[in-house]
């Protein structure tokens, strides 16, 4: 498609974006729709809702390592569609919810299929796109996403704005039958082998078979590296350290999506519908930029210095938000645009750049289990950034913002350094490249 569209051209990456597309309207819908559904509909109170998904997103996080591990050794994109056909069956489950205790298992069990699933959808990106081409393939289903919660959520302001029984069963109802829809698209694809390969029955050394004696030559055999411990990514430290510190930036999801909402309205005095402003800006921008921010983030040494570069713009982005707080509020809604624009950048150079790292480290055989150590991080940054940042900043103020863009000025800049001790760690490509 033209235009400013982010689906690419035909073939099994479109695919996969049509899939990624039917989804996430789904997720739309759920986000914007989904607490409002228990709270007003069902009557639990915001603490249950807010305790809960906490308590689920933890447990959820524990699936990701295993999920990705089985998908280095079956067929990802059947793993993913079969996956999906399970989170449709648990997320109209959540029709059936009507005290916190059924709230807190369909919950539990949405979220270890949905960390899960992420960790799948990785392996599977790389099984269509290759090497070469799942930077690229990442950052263009991340600008189908944003494209699709888009619409998710103005579907969902139907359902908020009629308020009854009936509009929030059909906005659940229609969460659930696009995990259908994504799922059918998937099988669409054609199957993907494993990336590890099956064990090997050994040969039978039985006293009838020997016919001389073992030799006593030294053993070839390499010494086991990082990239031998395929299925033990949480024991790959130098992995971790660079997945840390990607980690670490993804704080920033926070920062827009709760701090700066808050900070505009109760520091700055801006009107509610900025906050609606800010949120677009950064949708549409992703849609349009994703992309072509990817671009030359394949491999592990340009990934690292696209990770310096978003950690250094995030940093700036957040002396920009501070900067509100001293302006008049015309003013001060002007630079949060500005100050979004800014984010935005860093933000799609921290999710090409992280991509890229995660994938290019990882060994060949086992990307998916490190692609779920990786989401695992980022999980636990996710589930620990709205009580450190509103604490830091919402309480700190100003020194709070200039806190948080130095903790990702520093961390940005020891990137590549941290990647390359990683990489030291790998064994050389036959290129002599590293892997």
């Amino acid at each position: 498609m033209g235009g400013v569209s982010p689906l690419p051209a035909s073939g099994r990456l479109r695919t996969l974006s049509l899939a990624t597309l039917a989804n996430t309207v789904g997720s739309g819908l759920w986000l914007t729709g989904g607490a409002l559904y228990l709270t007003r509909d069902v009557g639990l109170s915001a603490a249950q809702v807010g305790a809960g998904l906490s308590v689920a997103g933890l447990v959820g996080l524990s699936a990701s390592v295993p999920l990705g591990s089985l998908a280095d050794r079956r067929d990802p994109r059947t793993l993913r569609a079969v996956l999906q056909v399970l989170q449709a069956v648990v997320a109209a489950t959540y029709l059936l919810v009507g005290s916190f205790p059924v709230f807190l298992a369909v919950a539990v069990l949405d979220l270890l299929l949905a960390s899960g699933n992420l960790a799948v959808r990785a392996a599977l990106v790389a099984a269509v796109a290759g090497p070469q081409g799942r930077v690229h393939a990442f950052a263009t289903l991340r600008a189908v996403a944003n494209l699709g919660i888009g619409v998710g959520a103005g579907l969902a302001g139907f359902a908020l704005a009629a308020d009854t029984h009936l509009a929030y069963q059909i906005l659940v109802a229609g969460n659930a039958a696009t995990y259908l829809v994504s799922a059918a698209l998937l099988f669409r694809l054609p199957a993907c082998p494993p990336t590890a390969p099956a064990p090997t029955a050994q040969p039978s050394t039985t006293p009838a078979q020997t016919t001389k004696p073992p030799t006593t030559q030294p053993s070839t055999t390499p010494a086991p590296t990082a990239a031998a411990r395929r299925g033990r990514p949480l024991r790959d430290g130098r992995f971790l350290a660079v997945s840390g510190a990607s980690a670490v930036l993804a704080l920033h999801q926070t920062v827009l999506t709760l701090v700066v909402p808050l900070w505009a309205v109760t520091v700055v005095g801006a009107p509610p519908p900025v906050v609606a402003a800010v949120l677009l800006t950064n949708t549409v921008l992703t849609v349009l930029l994703a992309v072509r921010l990817s671009r030359g983030a394949d491999t592990a040494a340009p990934a690292a210095r696209t990770m310096r570069r978003a950690g250094l713009v995030l940093a700036a982005a957040m002396l920009l938000y501070a900067a509100t707080a001293r302006l008049p509020t015309a003013a001060a809604v002007g630079l949060l645009l500005v100050a979004t624009v800014v984010y935005t950048a860093g933000d799609l150079w921290h999710g090409a750049g992280g991509a890229g790292l995660a994938y290019d480290l990882a060994p060949p055989d086992a990307l998916g289990a490190y692609q779920g150590a990786d989401g695992m991080l980022a999980g636990l940054a996710r589930a620990a950034g709205p009580a450190l940042l509103t604490l830091v900043v919402l309480d700190g103020g100003m020194p709070g913002w200039l806190a948080v863009g130095a903790l990702f000025a520093v961390v940005g800049l020891a990137s590549p350094a941290l990647t390359r001790w990683a990489l030291a760690d790998r064994p050389a490509s036959p290129d002599g490249t590293g892997q």
